[in-house]
């Protein structure tokens, strides 16, 4: 899932069995620990978290780089996997929230136009950093520089959206709307058909070939994701768990987020105070940058790229960076809790996140070469 582009790096050397095995029981630990500081039901989100890791990078599937294949090679591969994963996930969730709706919740949110801009500048910069959501987590995760270096602006970027969200949104939206029960259900996968049956026919000659390895995430992600509705409450999402990051260590050093209607709620003022540990989407992004890491040095000893890039491109990486955090705080969402989430528990601005998203995606591609990230075309 990590990208490589224009970065060169020595090759590693893969790490013995008994330094595999202590990293084995280091993980297992920190589950261990977690599930007896927080709970089991905690130190199970970090296992979720982890298996999230494992599978993106292990398969070595994404979100960015499909997207960027089906615009510049029309090969419809990974953009089909990906709407067959939401699929899966949609038939399983429907159901459960329609039969625990005062347990679980959707990832629903409303459409609006700070919502729309979010998600194209969301696709753009995506597409600068090859990397959205997680993909930013798992690049950094497995020793990219390019996602260690956006990571920390993601975050600042996702606090500093979300202090400003209200006014944003004050801007003016629709109602929220959902789709839910057996004719939702029957909508969504209609949907989902109808955007593969497009990418299918708009395929360049001999550009459609699902891998082995797609099938596989296909099966584990979507089965993961199931999993963590359950036990979580709420689908699988990212973005909020960066932002708190910050505001915790915003009020470390004695800030005061009382002037954000955001971060002033009492919901979040509580998550500000407590445990990271306690945390739900924290869990799993924390989970998720160690199953990168940990699938990267196995196969043959994490490393960290030195970037032979330009200085205007790191400078724009950085600033991609605070896009992503900002845009998605917005858009209500990445790639994950939007599109992914938003779609499989049937919120209408899910579907809505994945066009803009996508129609940003194209404007990014054709930056990247202007900012000295890759060759011109």
């Amino acid at each position: 899932m990590s990208t490589a582009s224009n970065i060169t790096a020595s090759a590693p050397t893969a790490p013995g069995r008994l330094s595999r095995a202590l990293v084995l029981l280091l993980v297992a630990a920190s589950v261990l620990a977690a599930a007896l500081v927080a709970g089991p039901r905690y130190g199970l989100l970090l296992l979720i978290g982890l298996g999230f890791g494992l599978a993106l990078e292990g398969f070595r599937f994404g979100f960015t780089g499909p997207w960027r294949r089906m615009i510049l090679q029309r090969d419809p591969s990974g953009l089909i996997a990906q709407l067959v994963c939401i699929g899966i996930v949609a038939i399983a969730a429907f159901p459960l929230l329609a039969a625990n709706p005062a347990e679980l919740k959707g990832a629903h949110a409303p459409v609006g136009v700070a919502m729309i801009g979010g998600a194209f500048l969301f696709g753009a910069a995506m597409q600068v950093v090859l990397g959205c959501g997680s993909g930013t987590l798992v690049n950094a995760g497995s020793g990219n520089a390019v996602g260690a270096v956006a990571l920390p602006f993601f975050a600042i970027g996702s606090f500093a959206g979300a202090y400003h969200l209200s006014w944003w949104t004050s801007i003016g939206s629709l109602p929220m709307m959902t789709l839910s029960g057996a004719n939702g259900l029957m909508v969504t996968l209609a949907g989902l058909a109808a955007f593969s049956g497009l990418a299918y026919l708009l395929r360049a000659k001999g550009a459609f070939k699902m891998p082995p390895r797609y099938v596989g995430a296909i099966v584990v992600l979507a089965g993961l994701a199931i999993l963590h509705l359950v036990v979580a409450g709420q689908p699988w999402g990212v973005v909020y768990g960066l932002g708190l990051w910050v505001a915790k260590g915003v009020v470390a050093v004695g800030g005061d987020l009382s002037g954000s209607t955001f971060w002033a709620a009492p919901g979040n003022a509580a998550r500000v105070e407590a445990s990271l540990l306690t945390d739900i989407t924290s869990l799993t992004d924390l989970g998720l940058i160690g199953g990168a890491a940990l699938v990267a040095w196995w196969r043959a000893g994490l490393a960290s790229p030195v970037g032979k890039l330009p200085a205007r491109a790191w400078l724009s990486v950085i600033v991609a960076g605070l896009v992503l955090g900002y845009s998605s705080r917005l858009a209500f969402g990445c790639n994950i809790g939007a599109f992914f989430s938003g779609i499989g528990t049937g919120s209408v601005h899910g579907w809505v996140w994945f066009i803009a998203a996508f129609t940003g995606s194209w404007a990014g591609i054709r930056l990247r070469p202007l900012l000295g990230l890759e060759a011109r075309r």
